[in-house]
């Protein structure tokens, strides 16, 4: 009788669980405080050049996807190839926050898996992540023309993400006059 009960809980348990993973719905968004709010001013160094710098004013009056990323990140290279089709596919300003990593990993990893943004800012300590309220990487931002963040995308991105939610609300923010 003593080992039915520990039993009985531990099913109840896995029960749980595989109903909590097969139930994802409700996990897909993890909801930002910024969205429609202005995307905190920031200055960071470029990553492949430390003596240039990148502004969050210089991309005011362009619909701009920050996608926050670190060579260390497994999930950051399985969405890589999406990022770069996706690059290839469509006239963006694809823009890489290059996050609490080492510069020269960074340089490395964009060497060798190739390189899709625009630029990318480098941000060592972690600042601006904390700033936009980052959870961890990936995740992807999507900035309107006046600088207020309009989505964000918590993980790495896949086809179906970037086809059903990402593009279409990036060519209505780029059809909208400010």
């Amino acid at each position: 009788m003593k080992y039915f009960i520990p039993l009985g809980l531990f099913i109840v348990l896995v029960i749980f669980l595989i109903f909590g993973l097969s139930n994802s719905d409700h996990v897909k968004e993890i909801p930002s405080p910024l969205i429609n709010l202005s995307i905190p001013d920031f200055t960071l160094p470029i990553l492949m050049d430390k003596n240039k710098t990148f502004s969050s004013k210089e991309m005011l009056g362009k619909v701009w996807v920050l996608n926050v990323w670190a060579s260390w990140c497994v999930s950051c290279r399985a969405e890589h190839e999406v990022i770069k089709r996706l690059v290839k596919k469509e006239a963006l300003n694809f823009i890489g926050l290059n996050y609490k990593d080492e510069r020269q990993n960074g340089k490395l990893w964009l060497a060798r898996l190739g390189n899709p943004y625009q630029l990318n800012a480098f941000d060592e300590i972690g600042d601006v992540g904390i700033d936009l309220g980052v959870y961890g990487v990936p995740e992807t931002f999507v900035i309107d023309k006046k600088g207020k963040i309009r989505h964000k995308y918590t993980g790495p991105l896949f086809d179906e993400q970037v086809n059903n939610d990402l593009l279409p609300l990036i060519k209505k923010l780029q059809a909208e006059t400010m």
